[in-house]
């Protein structure tokens, strides 16, 4: 039997008893080594070391008392219980697969490891101590980073393990572990299984060891005996006091740090990924693993070219509350200088919990609990988070800090009331960003990914806009690597996977990568709708599970969001609305002060026209007073809006005046025909993304002048002019993309020359310019246009020129410029999209659309030809016309047989062989028609046709 005596005052107790009952003598070190203790050599500590007969039972983990009733309960258990933090990792293979994905328990359950009969070679240990949220994240990132580059490793808090199995377990892995890695913090230095683990690999010489959140230069030991510097001061001896070991080989583990000069890493909260990076090279180096250090290079170069749109707003003002506020969002608490904004963060007394998934009604009929901590420093209130399988509910506590535990009075009572649910997931991963057009919802994203970008491995953007986002969301699969080179080659019991199980394997690869325990940062720009524009899919089946370690932030317009209350953007304050309005010019007279904030009023304070203004009085020797009476006597624009943007405008008639009178001073600096101005127009129609600026310029000069159409002298001279302008186009698109950049109208790319335009610039361009902007930029995209480049681009010169699904028809082509856009876009288009994106019924969608259209082209041709035939009195100009539209005739029908060939093809490989017959046998009947049947291409498809139906007969049959 085993006796302790408590001593309250302490809150320590001393252990008598003797080896028979299971009690650990005091002063026998060589009986109080147990399962729970570091193995030492025997003596006692050094007396000077300010050493204590009491051992605090809640922080030491040398004492685990064990009775009959604890073997009682059941040996498995305890065993699974007792090494909840151990962790064995698996290999790439493993990880690629989505077998065994182990994680800590401090999140999720883990394996047993002493149930493991064989305890195989590992390359990498990996000793950490403590449950800060932060550290948790690390040690899984740097986990699964190893893991994924093929390096097996093993992770293991010691301190956590409950019985000797466990332990012997962790040790033999030790053993087994090429490298060690280290973790240090400040409470590893009082935790004597990291002493041990010290000890152990310096004596083997392979450590690495890594200071979080510590400099190696503040880890001398007798600063931290002595509480000397300022991070000791505090800390120190009482980490020193629960050590509880030997001075000497405590001296001799902080010491022999100090010789490990070579591997030295510290990791603080702005450099993780490149530390994280930096120690997998050292790893892969030291292993001999040449093929990972040549990926994470290659891996690098492409963040760097890939990772952001555009560059970070230097001029980036206010918003410090609202980046505070996402970050507690994001990861639940809130470090560094975002901890001075978080005290002003308004509290949020009456929360309601959310429930996704499916929940029973009773559960969202009860009563959440608030439990109070016994102190709240800072007024932050804690979040509690009940998550199953089915839903995720939170709890509004006291601070969220310490959200995945209950908090208890100091009388141990908990208190509980009523509370309201709240729909705000802090700590969970997900935050919505609302607000109007041109609040500035993307600076704010921005401007947050760039200081927390050390967080993530990449920070991964994606167009929201309905249109686009499948295509968008898919396209981060060439930035994961996922691997696609047999995903639509695979069959399901025997037979080829559909478009829709090809659509959804997509999906499902790109999901998989982003649920792994390497935290992405998923931007979700500008979202649109809840649902997909294509086939109605909700957009949640895109993202990730919440609570991972991928973040996702979503931005949009709409003032809730997939049932949740988003993050609202209010307007700048006052004094940040005149700092972003006076640009480069610091003083103004208290009368151009007025001005500004007339200025300011007449705006709705919207962000993008306060920074149009500050561009304006930046670039131009204007005043403020000038530029307000300016507006005001800009005409009001009389612009047709559709409800939708009657809506995004019906507050900004002074925005439209405004951008008025920017184009008047393009117009104003260069002429008529500004091609700045023109840039701006034809912008409107291009995708919502980058823009090369050679191709937009290119368009503007496409752009025809209006002239009177029976003056053919006039069109003689705007072809000669336009050759002119042409010539000296290099010169001018730098001006002119220059001056929409300091004008506010674009900003610069990350991408090499290429701008990105402002929604709400796109939509007034589109309502100023004419279907002459439209027709321009068609043209430019099948003249100029390159899949590899942009092919969100040519998507949207699609939807002007097929009209999907209740859009009108924009543009009509030529029969020769259809031609060639068919040839150069809408082909290699299609393909790309089910052959590297695996949007299947999009491209479909495209073709069909493309056949219809060419179909009407042809007949038309025929049609107009007629006609002329009847009226034409000259034989020779009627032979001429007659033979250009049958060769036009013939191209147009032979481009439509080809496209049918294609899609008959693409049904192949979607298992609709009925429809691919059908297609094929129509192709082949042009094809005949035209070339006769044994031209080359007429062959070809006679053989298409024999696959499609050997295939579709084994179908029948089987």
């Amino acid at each position: 039997m085993m006796l302790v005596k408590i001593n309250k005052s302490s809150s320590s107790f001393t252990i008598f008893g003797s080896a028979r009952s299971g009690g650990i003598h005091p002063c026998d070190s060589a009986s109080a080594t147990s399962g729970n203790q570091p193995r030492r050599s025997g003596g006692t500590r050094n007396p000077s070391s300010s050493s204590s007969a009491f051992v605090s039972a809640n922080q030491s983990p040398f004492f685990s008392p064990r009775s009959p009733a604890t073997h009682a309960s059941g040996p498995i258990k305890n065993d699974i219980a007792g090494i909840e933090n151990c962790h064995l990792g698996h290999t790439a293979k493993h990880k690629r697969l989505g077998k065994n994905q182990g994680k800590f328990s401090g999140s999720r359950p883990s394996p047993s490891v002493s149930s493991t009969n064989k305890y195989r070679n590992c390359d990498v240990y990996i000793g950490f101590h403590g449950r800060k949220p932060s550290l948790l994240r690390y040690v899984h990132w740097l986990r699964a980073e190893l893991e994924i580059q093929g390096i097996s490793c093993f992770t293991s808090d010691r301190a956590r393990c409950r019985n000797t199995r466990s332990h012997d377990a962790v040790e033999k892995m030790m053993n087994a572990s090429t490298y060690g890695v280290m973790i240090l913090t400040k409470k590893s230095f009082g935790n004597p299984y990291s002493i041990e683990e010290l000890r152990y690999f310096l004596s083997k010489k392979n450590l690495i060891p890594i200071y979080f959140d510590l400099s190696a230069a503040d880890c001398l030991a007798r600063d931290i005996i002595e509480k000397r510097g300022e991070l000791w001061e505090k800390y120190g001896g009482e980490l020193w006091m629960l050590y509880g070991g030997l001075e000497r080989e405590w001296r001799e583990a902080i010491d022999g740090l100090s010789r490990v000069l070579d591997w030295q890493l510290e990791a603080f909260d702005g450099n993780w990924r490149y530390c994280i990076m930096q120690t997998v090279v050292f790893l892969a180096t030291r292993l001999g693993r040449r093929s990972v250090v040549d990926r994470i290079n290659r891996w690098r170069e492409r963040v760097e070219k890939e990772e952001f749109l555009f560059p970070r707003n230097e001029d980036f003002v206010g918003r410090q509350k609202e980046l505070s506020e996402l970050e507690l969002i994001l990861f639940g608490d809130v470090t560094g200088d975002g901890e001075r904004e978080y005290f002003e963060l308004k509290t949020r007394h009456k929360r309601r919990s959310l429930l996704i998934g499916k929940a029973d009604k009773h559960h969202e009929k009860e009563n959440s609990k608030d439990l109070q901590s016994e102190s709240s420093s800072k007024g932050k209130e804690p979040v509690l988070w009940k998550e199953s399988e089915y839903e995720i509910e939170m709890q509004r506590l006291g601070s969220p800090l310490k959200q995945y535990r209950p908090l208890r009075r100091k009388n141990g009572s908990r208190h509980a009331r009523k509370r309201n649910p709240s729909k705000i997931l802090y700590g969970k991963g997900i935050a919505c960003v609302s607000g109007d057009s041109g609040i500035g919802k993307t600076e704010l994203t921005l401007e947050y990914a760039y200081r927390f970008s050390q967080r993530y491995k990449m920070v991964l953007w994606v167009g929201g806009e309905a249109r686009y986002i499948r295509q968008n969301y898919l396209a981060l699969r060439n930035l994961l690597d996922v691997d696609i080179s047999n995903e639509n080659h695979s069959l399901k019991k025997g037979r080829a996977k559909c478009f829709e199980e090809q659509e959804e394997e997509a999906i499902a690869s790109t999901r998989k990568e982003l649920m792994r325990d390497i935290p992405f940062l998923l931007i979700i720009d500008n979202l649109e709708n809840e649902k997909d524009w294509w086939d109605q899919m909700d957009i949640m089946d895109l993202l990730p599970r919440f609570g991972g370690e991928t973040h996702v932030i979503i931005t949009t317009r709409h003032p809730r969001l997939m049932n949740l209350d988003p993050l609202n953007l209010s307007y700048l304050s006052g004094a940040e609305a005149l700092t972003l309005m006076k640009g480069s010019i610091k003083d103004y007279p208290i009368v151009e002060i007025d001005a500004l904030k007339v200025i300011e009023e007449k705006l709705g304070r919207l962000t993008l026209g306060l920074s149009i203004v500050g561009a304006i009085l930046s670039e131009l020797p204007i005043m403020p007073s000038r530029l307000l009476d300016t507006i005001n006597r800009m005409p009001m624009r009389d612009l047709s809006w559709t409800d939708k943007e009657t809506i995004t405008f019906s507050k900004k008639a002074a925005l439209v005046q405004l951008l008025d009178v920017c184009l008047s001073i393009f117009d104003h600096a260069d002429g008529p025909r500004s091609l700045a101005t023109r840039m701006v127009q034809v912008s409107g129609w291009f995708a919502p993304s980058a823009i090369p600026i050679s191709l937009l310029a290119f368009a503007a000069h496409k752009v025809p002048e209006k002239y009177d159409s029976s003056s053919p002298w006039k069109k003689c001279w705007h072809a000669w002019t336009c050759s002119l302008t042409v010539s000296h186009s290099k010169r001018s698109e730098a001006e002119a993309s220059s001056m929409l950049i300091r004008f506010g109208f674009a900003r610069s790319s990350n991408e090499p020359d290429c701008v990105l335009v402002p929604e709400l610039i796109k939509l007034y361009a589109r309502k100023r310019g004419d279907i002459r902007f439209a027709h321009a930029m068609v043209q430019a995209i099948y003249l100029r246009g390159s899949i590899s480049l942009f092919p969100e681009h040519m998507w949207a010169a699609c939807f002007l020129l097929f009209g999907f699904a209740s859009d009108p028809i924009m543009v009509k082509l030529r029969p020769s410029e259809l031609l060639s856009f068919v040839k150069r876009v809408v082909l290699p288009l299609a393909i790309n999209m089910l052959v590297n994106l695996s949007q299947c019924n999009a491209a479909l969608d495209l073709l069909r659309l493309c056949t219809d259209v060419l179909e009407v082209s042809a007949e038309s041709l025929i049609s107009r030809n007629e006609k002329w035939i009847e009226r034409s009195f000259c034989c020779v100009r009627q032979v001429q016309s007659n033979s250009q539209s049958t060769f036009l005739w013939q191209e147009l029908s032979l481009l439509r047989a080809t496209v049918l060939e294609t899609r008959a093809k693409l049904m192949l490989r979607g298992g609709q062989y009925d429809k691919g017959d059908d297609l094929i046998r129509e192709a082949i009947f042009i094809r005949t028609s035209i070339c006769g049947e044994h031209h080359p291409d007429t062959v070809s498809a006679r053989e298409t046709l024999s696959k499609v139906t050997r295939l579709l007969t084994n179908v029948q049959v089987s």
